[in-house]
């Protein structure tokens, strides 16, 4: 493609002193600068996270199987054995609590302005609403101590390595 590309410019220049002209002045613009290339990739909390999740509770393997061919039973099994793994992770890395401390149910006043990050308002929503019924108490962070990440730039995205057992 570019030796056809060359020749084709070759003879065009010859006979047309407009575009030779083009060219010319193409040719010595000064060459546009290139942007650095991006840092390697760099590990981020939520990848730490989902590998803690992966390698203390085996949740990705859980999540990307295919539980169709299961019976209720089996996976009940497997998810307590999940569940009680993740949540002790998640209870070593972050100091989870309610939102607010009313009982799901409950009536609750609403502030007259509302964080949308801290409520989130469902139903017939009226902007004048004073109150509402809990319908989840919501989650917030006392701490959170995710590791810093000691592994190779290479291996900066990996979740979880290959397991090979040697025999």
């Amino acid at each position: 493609m570019s030796l056809s590309l060359a020749i084709k410019t070759f003879f065009r220049t010859i006979r047309d002193k407009s575009f030779a002209a083009d060219l010319s002045a193409w040719l010595e613009r000064p060459a546009p600068v290139l942007p650095k290339p991006s840092p390697a990739p760099r590990r981020t909390a939520a990848i730490e996270l989902l590998a803690t999740l992966q390698r203390e509770g085996r949740l990705v393997d859980f999540l990307q199987e295919s539980i169709d061919g299961y019976s209720d039973a089996q996976i009940g099994a497997a998810v307590r054995d999940i569940h009680r793994d993740c949540s002790q992770a998640l209870d070593r890395l972050f100091g989870l609590q309610s939102l607010r401390a009313e009982a799901e149910g409950e009536s609750v006043e609403l502030p007259a302005t509302r964080d949308p990050g801290a409520w989130k308002l469902t139903g017939r929503v009226d902007s004048e609403a004073s109150q509402g019924i809990l319908r989840h108490h919501g989650w917030t962070l006392t701490r959170h101590e995710l590791p810093a990440w000691t592994g190779s730039d290479d291996a900066a995205w990996i979740v979880a390595p290959a397991e090979v057992e040697i025999s």
